[in-house]
C-alpha cells in the first residue's frame, strides 16, 4: 500500500455526556474521504487519547476502520508511556484490520535515544503493519532529530515520520539521511513540508476543510501547480494557524459546530474556547463560506 497525500489527524465526536458520538464518527469518516482525503489517523493528540479509556479506544480505532472500509489507509494512534502498553495497543490496531499505526514517543520519561530505539524496536518486532514514527517535542518532551531518525529508519517496519516542528529543514535533512527507507509527512508545515520533499501531511485543519488541505498535496505531488497550491494555502492559513496551537482541540470543534457538524467539546481538563476565540471560529466560518456538506 502506498502512503502518500493529506491525511486527517482525527478530533473524536462526543455527546452531550461527554460519551463518544458513533453515529456522528461514522459520518465524519464519510466526509472526510467524500471531500478527497487521502488517509485517516484516530486517536492522534487531536483525537484526546489521553483522555479515552482503553476500552474506548478500542471503540474508536474499530468503528473509524470499519467505516473507511478499505477507502483510505487507517493509521491509528497507539502511543503511550509503557512500552507494552503501545505493543498491546499496536496489536490491537493490526488485529482489527489498521493499515498502520502512528507511535509519539513516551511523553514523561523523557527517554534517551538508545531507550527510544528499544522502545520503537520493541514494537515493530511485535506487528506486522508499518509504523508511523511521530515527533513532536511541544507535547512529547523529547525531540528525534534527524540523525536519530535515521537510525530508527533501520527498524524494518519503521517506514514513515510524522515530522511536527516548526522546521521544515527538518524534512530535507531526514531525506537525506534515510533515503527511500523513510516516508517524510509534514505535521504542522504541509505546505513547506512539500516542497522539501515530503510524501504527506498529516494535518489538523483538514478536520474542517479536507478538500482544500487535500487539495494542496494534490497540486504539489510532482510540482504540478505549486503555485496554485500556494494561493490555497495562503487563503486557509487563517484556519491552520487557528488550529495549530494550544486550542487545536477546542477548536476544531467550535469551527465544526459552526459549520453544522456537532462533534461535542473537548474532555477536561480541556475547556471549551474563550467567548473572543468563539466569535473569531464564527467569523472565520463565515468569511470563508465554510459548512459540513455531507454527499
Amino acid at each position: 500500500m502506498s502512503f502518500r497525500g493529506t491525511y486527517t489527524v482525527m478530533i473524536t465526536p462526543f455527546d452531550q455526556d461527554q460519551q463518544i458520538d458513533l453515529p456522528t464518527l461514522r459520518r465524519f469518516v464519510d466526509w472526510q474521504i467524500e471531500n478527497g482525503i487521502r488517509g485517516l489517523v484516530p486517536l492522534g493528540s487531536t483525537g484526546e487519547f489521553l483522555s479515552l479509556t482503553d476500552e474506548e479506544r478500542h471503540l474508536v480505532a474499530r468503528t473509524v476502520v470499519e467505516q473507511a472500509a478499505g477507502r483510505v489507509p487507517v493509521l491509528i494512534g497507539t502511543g503511550a508511556e509503557n512500552t507494552l502498553d503501545v505493543i498491546r495497543y499496536s496489536r490491537e490496531a493490526e488485529a482489527m484490520g489498521a493499515d498502520g499505526v502512528m507511535i509519539i514517543p513516551p511523553f514523561y520519561s523523557t527517554p534517551t535515544d538508545d531507550e527510544l530505539f528499544m522502545h520503537y524496536r520493541r514494537v515493530a518486532e511485535s506487528i506486522n503493519i508499518p509504523i508511523m514514527l511521530y515527533n513532536n517535542p511541544a507535547t512529547a518532551n523529547v525531540d528525534m532529530l534527524p540523525p536519530l531518525v535515521a537510525r530508527l529508519s533501520e527498524i524494518d517496519n519503521c517506514t514513515m515520520i510524522k515530522e511536527s516542528t516548526m522546521d521544515v529543514t527538518r524534512v530535507r535533512d531526514i531525506i537525506r539521511l534515510c533515503g527511500d527507507r523513510l516516508d517524510v509527512f509534514g505535521g504542522i508545515m504541509g505546505f513547506e513540508s512539500f516542497l522539501e520533499g515530503a510524501v504527506g501531511w498529516v494535518a489538523v485543519a483538514s478536520n474542517v476543510v479536507p478538500r482544500e488541505m487535500s487539495q494542496i498535496y494534490d497540486l504539489c505531488e510532482n510540482f504540478r501547480d505549486v503555485g496554485k497550491a500556494r494561493e490555497i494555502y495562503n487563503q486557509f492559513v487563517p484556519i491552520i494557524r487557528f488550529v495549530g496551537g494550544g486550542g487545536y482541540v477546542a477548536g476544531s470543534k467550535a469551527l465544526l459546530r459552526h459549520m453544522g457538524l456537532d462533534v461535542g467539546g473537548p474532555r477536561p481538563p480541556r475547556l471549551p474556547l474563550p467567548p473572543a476565540d468563539e466569535r473569531l471560529a464564527a467569523r472565520l466560518v463565515a468569511e470563508l463560506s465554510l459548512s459540513y456538506s455531507p454527499a
